[in-house]
């Protein structure tokens, strides 16, 4: 239903950062698939699968550290996805009861700082496609392809839901005849499917990259999931999320270590995929880039609704926020004209250290998937004062201390494992030939750590508390406050 004291405009969706009370719940489960799969399978994800061909390392290792990688971090990822039902909420809000009512901003910085990063890398992508095929500038079709997909992430929840299921399906034809072409017309280096070349450095170092995008995506997941009626379970929402997102991050990834390896030190993300798609038929290879700009456009609305709700977050922990459609108006214009102005200032440095881009994105959080994923599902089980989390003054405190130090120590025992390619190799992934395994020590350094600090918590009295506050917290969400 519409909220009391402020109804819906024109389709736009107000809510953002609030609770949704149960009866504006909609929406089918399947739809988790299409959405997950469409927002992995563009071609900025192609972009992910190169790192181990770059580095060195032979086709079918490249191809089975990118389906390794995939099967890891999907898991967490979608774990994410089940909270978003249960408890009614966006995913970084989430974070509080963890680090606290101030000191979730701590993690809120370093999601922000992704979704920027990465919509400056898809809307370049996009613009260099839109001029590859019908001309006119990189930087006029960089502006186009933000507006475009500023206006998507202004109408909302619903419009996003929509779109990726209509580019799944087309995603299906088009890049499904490409995919076949790819396979069929293109030849690769002698020893590309020789399981006797197998080589560390670029196994571990695409591994932890395909793993670190995949969990990149937990920062997202409850976004899209919180309108779901509470009653779907754990097991199915997980299930929708983890196929629908796995399938599409292996298909785009695997697409970009083919292409790589046929095209060598000539590889160009945009060239060699108009390159590969001719060789189909003439004018194929353009088909396929204009219908990648649909996808990179849909993914770049993603992050800036995905921003704008991190955004809101941090300001309403300095200053509380009332969660109005004006609000999300103006913090989504922010988010993309940040994107904006860092597309438009970006050089070719920037594409050339996305690898870079994507490993920090790993290191900072995995800590925080290993912590809040911990508390969801062994401290607290699923079990929050709602209504707590957005009190200053409630039983989740101004500072987590046990979130923060879990965090803490999880980054920093991980650092003798950094392998950030000419940036900083750790001691310890010296010691390894340049093998990066700084993964396997922060999940469970993290996670464990927090489990410890946490086990004088008492569940039953906030699971009491949420009791009390329940009616009260639907009341306000209908008219549209915090609790």
């Amino acid at each position: 239903m519409s909220t009391t004291s402020e109804p819906r405009v024109s389709g736009l969706e107000i809510r953002s950062i609030d609770y949704v009370p149960l009866d504006e719940r909609h929406g089918k489960l399947w739809h988790l698939g299409p959405l997950w799969f469409m927002s992995n399978a563009q071609i900025a994800t192609l972009a992910v699968g190169l790192i181990s061909i770059t580095e060195g390392g032979n086709l079918i290792w490249s191809l089975i550290a990118i389906v390794a990688g995939t099967v890891l971090g999907t898991f967490f990822m979608a774990f994410h996805s089940a909270q978003g039902p249960q408890l009614g909420l966006p995913q970084m809000i989430q974070s509080r009861p963890q680090f606290g009512y101030i000191g979730a901003l701590l993690v809120w910085l370093f999601a922000y700082i992704q979704y920027a990063g990465f919509n400056v890398f898809n809307t370049i992508l996009a613009g260099e496609a839109m001029h590859t095929t019908v001309h006119g500038g990189v930087k006029l079709w960089v502006v186009v392809v933000t507006v475009v997909a500023l206006v998507i992430a202004l109408v909302g929840y619903d419009v996003i839901h929509r779109a990726e299921q209509f580019l799944t399906y087309t995603f299906l034809v088009v890049f499904g005849i490409f995919t076949v072409g790819v396979l069929v017309t293109l030849h690769y280096p002698a020893g590309s499917f020789d399981l006797g070349a197998f080589k560390w450095t670029p196994f571990l170092a695409q591994f932890g990259v395909v793993a670190g995008y995949q969990i990149s995506w937990a920062i997202y997941v409850s976004d899209y999931s919180r309108y779901l009626p509470p009653d779907v379970t754990v097991r199915k929402t997980f299930y929708w999320t983890y196929f629908g997102s796995a399938l599409g991050g292996i298909w785009l990834m695997v697409l970009g270590a083919l292409l790589a390896a046929w095209a060598g030190k000539d590889f160009d993300t945009i060239k060699s995929i108009n390159a590969a798609g001719d060789k189909v038929f003439t004018g194929f290879g353009a088909i396929v880039l204009l219908f990648a700009v649909l996808g990179l456009v849909s993914v770049t609305a993603l992050n800036m609704y995905g921003g704008s709700l991190t955004l809101i977050s941090a300001v309403d922990s300095i200053r509380r926020v009332r969660p109005t459609l004006s609000v999300r108006l103006v913090t989504i214009g922010l988010t993309a004209a940040l994107s904006l102005v860092g597309a438009l200032a970006a050089t070719s440095n920037f594409l050339e250290n996305f690898n870079n881009f994507l490993l920090l994105v790993l290191y900072l959080f995995i800590p925080w998937t290993a912590v809040n994923l911990m508390d969801y599902y062994v401290v607290r089980r699923g079990h929050y004062a709602i209504a707590e989390i957005f009190n200053p003054r409630g039983i989740y405190g101004r500072w987590g201390w046990q979130g923060i130090i879990a965090y803490l120590v999880g980054f920093g025992v991980m650092v003798p494992f950094f392998a950030v390619g000419t940036l900083y190799t750790g001691p310890v992934a010296d010691a390894l030939g340049g093998a990066d395994i700084s993964l396997f020590i922060g999940l469970p350094v993290a996670g464990a750590l927090y489990w410890w600090l946490t086990r004088s918590i008492d569940v039953a009295a906030e699971a009491r508390l949420a009791e009390a506050e329940a009616e009260e917290l639907e009341q306000a969400a209908h008219e549209h406050r915090e609790p």
